[in-house]
This record gives structure tokens, sequence and C-alpha cells, in this order.
């Protein structure tokens, strides 16, 4: 399999400000990263992009637009890094195509334990009846 890349070029980095504790300091700096990638017109081949933006992803805008936001860390570059590692990681787990479902047949022992249990559940509700004496 050929590892896919992406380019700095197609990926627009955002500092905003984190949300959450952080005393003072959360008002003032712009330690959080939003990252926005852009699925739709990207240089990825068409069947990884077809699978990422049929992915029922909250992430993903009505136009194919990847937003990911990074405020674990209390850095910027931390921030940063991790945006980019989370990418990399949706990348990965979407240039797999899914394996194909092989059909199988039930066994034969589950078929019979399947009927025995609708007999007895038959003879169950045939009991409750009341007979027309």
């Amino acid at each position: 399999m050929k590892h896919l890349t992406i380019s700095e070029t197609e990926v627009e980095l955002m500092a905003i400000r984190a949300q959450g504790p952080g005393g003072q300091n959360v008002n003032k700096v712009s330690s959080a990263i939003q990252l926005r990638f852009d699925v739709a017109a990207s240089t990825l081949p068409e069947d990884v992009k077809a699978r990422w933006l049929q992915a029922p992803d909250s992430r993903l805008t009505q136009e194919g637009v990847l937003v990911l936001k990074a405020q674990s860390y209390r850095t910027q570059e931390a921030n940063k890094a991790d945006a980019w590692a989370r990418l990399y990681e949706l990348l990965e787990a979407f240039s797999k195509a899914p394996r194909k479902r092989k059909a199988t047949r039930p066994t034969y022992g589950s078929v019979q334990r399947r009927l025995q249990s609708k007999t007895l559940h038959s003879q169950l509700k045939a009991n409750r009846r009341q007979t027309g004496d």
C-alpha cells in the first residue's frame, strides 16, 4: 500500500482561544489550534475521498471541509502537532478499503436450535389459550 501524505498548503491552521478552565491566561492566549482540511478539493485519491466524505462524521461540513480543534495542550506547538497527528489518523483509517463481506449460511445446529425454540414458544402460547368447552 502506498503511503499517503497531505501537503501543508492544503491545510489551514488557525490559532484560537481554548475553552475550559485556565485562569486569567485562558482569555488572553490563543493556544488552541483549529485545523481545516478541504477533503473534497484535496489531492487525495478519489476512492479515499469518497470514503471520507460518506463517513458519518460531525467534524465534516456540508461542503466537505474537515474541522479539527486541538486544545489538549498548553502550548500552540503541541496542539499543532496533535492536530496533524489526528488528521493523519483519520487519513490512515479512510485509506484502507473496507473488507468485503462473505455470505455465510447458518450452521445446521443453529437452525435446529432456532426451530426447537420456536416449537417450545408455540406450545407455551397454545397452552395459554382457553378451550372452547
